[in-house]
């Protein structure tokens, strides 16, 4: 046994069992507002930020000095301060890099512990509907910050010809379109064109509707349950899968699906999450990330439906790009990426 190469393991185990603890600490914060009161950037003692939000001051103290001892503040002299780099984290929503509200979807993990545990010990199997409530708003808050930073502005315009449909009126499909937050801000951008979202999910789908009536834009985006191979609707100018393909049992028959809606001249966008083609080119932070959420979420739901491909959520470009030509695409490219996304375009 190499005693150097244990005390590093222990180390990093250590770590990570912190790391998993302060998740915790930031949904508690994010639900309680406790980032929202300290944005500011100002020093505050948890004797002040009781005042402000109304919690247990020695609770807090607790709380913000397992923050400190994260490096997720800072403190001298019994006040703790949330720097704006972290305050554009944990406590701004607008923030492109917002990430508090997604680390729900971390807790749900914990809450579908002993459903993934039967599904390891059976066929696999665990559908999306049936994870605990907050894997659906967590994964929203997750997304929707990333969407409203780069979907209009740089992933719609890497598109062949794309906006200038968009701007001149188009129709639009966005498949699994869950809360809808994609499928709002397209439609928000694009007052001339349609948007039709699509959901397997019943709850989400009420969610979706709600979202574009207290965003205004209901005349123009629609929702409905149906499955991926099964919506309504043809000739549509676009058609849009957001980090939701690799999560589907038949992602052929999907794509065989859109090929056969789509006009002859349209388009496919396809946002995945970002991974390389092999598992050492995705040894990486984020590979951490989505292998370990899709062990729980994204194989599990393919494997509860037919055919159950379970692409998971690191399929990579090279088993997506053989997806789209097994369903009778002739065209498939990168159009970009984000350090979080693949941002790929299907023609016919």
């Amino acid at each position: 046994m190499d005693e150097a190469k244990l005390n590093d393991f222990m180390g990093k185990l250590v770590s990570d069992m912190g790391a998993a603890a302060m998740l915790a600490n930031i949904i508690v914060g994010e639900e309680l507002g406790l980032y929202r009161a300290m944005a500011d950037s100002q020093p505050v003692s948890p004797e002040a930020l009781a005042g402000k939000t109304g919690c247990n001051a020695r609770l807090l103290r607790e709380w913000l000095s397992a923050h400190a001892a994260s490096g997720y503040m800072e403190h001298q002299d019994g006040q703790f301060r949330l720097p704006e780099e972290q305050a554009l984290a944990l406590a701004i929503e607008d923030s492109p890099v917002y990430v508090a509200g997604g680390a729900v979807v971390v807790a749900s993990l914990f809450h579908d512990k002993d459903k993934l545990v039967a599904a390891m010990r059976g066929n696999g199997a665990l559908a999306w509907g049936d994870h605990h409530p907050c894997m659906f708003s967590g994964t929203e808050r997750f997304f929707r910050p990333g969407y409203r930073a780069h979907l209009v502005a740089e992933w719609l315009p890497a598109l062949e010809g794309v906006v200038p449909k968009l701007t001149a009126g188009a129709k639009v499909a966005d498949v699994g379109c869950g809360h809808g937050a994609s499928t709002v801000i397209m439609a928000q951008a694009f007052p001339d064109s349609r948007f039709e979202g699509f959901d397997c999910h019943a709850p989400s789908i009420d969610t979706a509707t709600q979202r574009a009536q207290e965003a205004g834009v209901d005349e123009r985006a629609h929702f409905a349950q149906f499955t991926a191979k099964d919506y309504p609707g043809r000739d549509y100018d676009l058609i849009c899968y957001f980090d939701c393909l690799h999560d589907m049992g038949d992602p052929v028959g999907a794509a065989r699906h859109a090929l056969q809606a789509l006009k002859p001249d349209g388009s496919v966008l396809l946002v995945e999450p970002f991974a390389n083609d092999t598992l050492d080119q995705n040894m990486t932070p984020v590979g951490r990330l989505f292998y370990a959420a899709s062990t729980f979420i994204c194989t599990p739901n393919s494997l509860s439906q037919e055919v159950g491909l379970g692409l998971g959520a690191q399929a990579g470009e090279g088993r997506l790009r053989e997806v789209f030509k097994q369903a009778g695409f002739s065209r498939f490219r990168r159009a970009t990426e984000t350090p979080f996304n693949l941002i790929l375009e299907a023609r016919p």
